[in-house]
């Protein structure tokens, strides 16, 4: 996909791997809309950023857990740049959320932001998509593939952007080409402990965390890959592949 003069949405994308999506679309030429719910001090920093590398960029704010906002957030995209081209749906929390210990709070917020906004963005701004013959990147988890004790509704939310992804693309074909990411030890939870963080390298086959910058090589791949839709690609050193040792 040639990228400039197009517009992107990338949710998320004042912080973490949001963060270096959105950088590397504004590289390749794209405008860029950066949302943001609390981080919106990155979210200014990276329009900065592309701004005085002679890009547009402009933030945005939002609430996605609210249910009103996935659609507000598109209407105020394509007002302020007139289109929308690619829609990169980054934004998620990843909680501690021991089994026995979840609340329906807990359950319903992660609930909230990580599969029912998506959703929700991909549906406002599916009829822009279609003109524009764009894309969807929906970023997703290897935790949507493997058992994680600690954080299991974070995984059955994320295993649901898996299924998500494939119905997209099933319904906005030829228009619109839907595709996932599903990053495995990239940038570690805030919460997640050292030997968490030991347990992820030592159980990863190329022996190393991998960095926003991998995740960012997988998108555009996806951006540019005309005859690939309903996939996810899993980004994670081949821990989804390691099997047993024995």
């Amino acid at each position: 996909m040639q990228l400039r003069d197009k517009v992107a949405l990338v949710t998320g994308g004042g912080r973490r791997v949001g963060r270096a999506l959105a950088m590397a679309l504004g590289g390749r030429g794209a405008t860029l809309a950066v949302h943001h719910h609390e981080s919106a001090a990155g979210a200014r920093d990276v329009v900065g950023a592309l701004v005085a590398a002679g890009g547009s960029a402009r933030a945005f704010g939002a609430d996605l857990a609210l249910a009103e906002a996935p659609a507000a957030l598109v209407r105020d995209v394509v007002a302020a740049f007139g289109r929308l081209d690619v829609l990169i749906n980054s934004a998620a929390i990843m909680v501690r959320t021991p089994f026995g210990e979840v609340s329906a709070v807990e359950w319903d917020r992660m609930f909230a932001l990580n599969l029912r906004a998506p959703f929700l963005l991909s549906q406002a701004a599916a009829p822009h998509l279609k003109t524009a013959r764009g894309a969807i990147v929906n970023i997703a988890d290897l935790a949507a593939f493997e058992t994680w004790p600690g954080y299991i509704p974070h995984g059955i939310t994320k295993a649901g952007v898996v299924q998500m992804t494939r119905n997209l693309a099933h319904i906005l074909a030829p228009d619109v080409r839907v595709n996932g990411i599903a990053p495995g030890a990239v940038l570690m939870p805030d919460a997640m402990s050292a030997k968490e963080e030991s347990d992820f390298t030592e159980g990863t086959p190329l022996a190393r965390t991998g960095t926003p910058a991998d995740v960012v090589d997988a998108m555009l791949y996806l951006l540019d890959a005309e005859f690939v839709t309903g996939e996810t690609i899993v980004v994670d050193g081949g821990r989804h592949v390691r099997g047993s040792t024995t």
